[in-house]
């Protein structure tokens, strides 16, 4: 069986965090063909390349593929799809946006955010917020999936497989780019960042979040926040950690003036070691943390900050 893995390439370069996750996962379902698109992918797929598990890589450069559209994408990928038992992608906004549509037009089901891998046609996946595992068997021609990727280890890189470029899909015509709006931020990605340092609704205000920030910043650390803190307009929206946020399993998470509701456990409780710092000691935060500090955060805070 052979694999079509969709690469997560954005203005030319690899997600490889995400893409050497997906691997890892993919590698249980048979030879992995990695495919990169973009206006400028053959830097990305060079590097895909090295990822160890990958037996050849597809790229397709065109700036039709410029600006992260759904609709083509999604045509050449079913143009492609007649050789593969499965095609699957790292659970990203961009994944996100086009495997839906990709599943639609094979007329086959969508296996959304799948965190285990029993056999080619079984396989495990959150539902309630990650409170519970639903164990899902399809019996589809072809399988199409997206990998939450938290879950899995990063494949070894050191691989040397094959390059190929390929004719470029159809234009459905459907969407036309307008613009990007993208945040700049000199900090690591949320979703890939080795520590994440989060702020909740304990916070108190917008101003009060630079004291998260600067903690983070100290800690080379990327920012996250409850949906609580989000909704009272502390922090921004792709900041936003938790069950209709960003799933996030750094090595070290520090929630801060977060409660812990389900919703937010759902987004990070994958994390390796978790800290929490709560004024109130009966927070269901406390119950998923492997340290927790009951104190004022802007005591507790401040002095960390000091100490580091």
């Amino acid at each position: 069986m052979a694999v079509l893995l969709i690469a997560e390439v954005t203005d030319g370069a690899l997600a490889l965090d995400a893409t050497a996750k997906a691997v890892t996962a993919a590698k249980q379902l048979g030879d992995v063909i990695v495919l990169c698109t973009g206006a400028s992918a053959k830097a990305a797929a060079d590097e895909a390349a090295k990822i160890g598990g990958v037996s050849k890589v597809l790229v397709a450069e065109d700036a039709l593929y410029g600006h992260r559209l759904a609709e083509p994408v999604a045509a050449l990928i079913v143009s492609l799809a007649s050789g593969y038992s499965h095609i699957v992608a790292p659970s990203t906004t961009d994944a996100k946006n086009i495997m839906p549509r990709v599943a639609a037009l094979l007329d086959v089901m969508i296996l959304s955010d799948v965190v285990g891998v029993i056999d080619a046609d079984t396989f495990e996946r959150p539902i309630y917020a990650g409170n519970a595992i639903q164990t899902v068997k399809s019996t589809d021609s072809v399988k199409v999936m997206t990998i939450r990727t938290s879950t899995f280890d990063l494949a070894p890189m050191g691989g040397s497989a094959p390059v190929e470029a390929i004719a470029t899909g159809d234009n459905p015509g459907l969407s036309e780019w307008v613009e990007d709006k993208v945040a700049a931020s000199d900090r690591p990605e949320l979703t890939s960042a080795g520590v994440v340092v989060s702020g909740g609704r304990g916070v108190g205000s917008e101003t009060d979040f630079a004291l998260i920030e600067k903690l983070a910043d100290k800690l080379g650390a990327a920012v996250g926040a409850s949906r609580a803190a989000v909704d009272s307009g502390f922090a921004p929206n792709d900041w936003q950690v938790g069950q209709t946020g960003k799933v996030v399993a750094p090595d070290l998470y520090i929630a801060i003036g977060i409660s812990g509701a389900i919703q937010h456990l759902a987004g990070m409780k994958d994390s390796k070691i978790i800290v929490a710092i709560n004024k109130d000691e009966e927070a269901p935060i406390f119950q998923v943390a492997d340290f927790g500090l009951v104190a004022d955060l802007f005591v507790a805070v401040p002095a960390l900050i000091d100490a580091l």
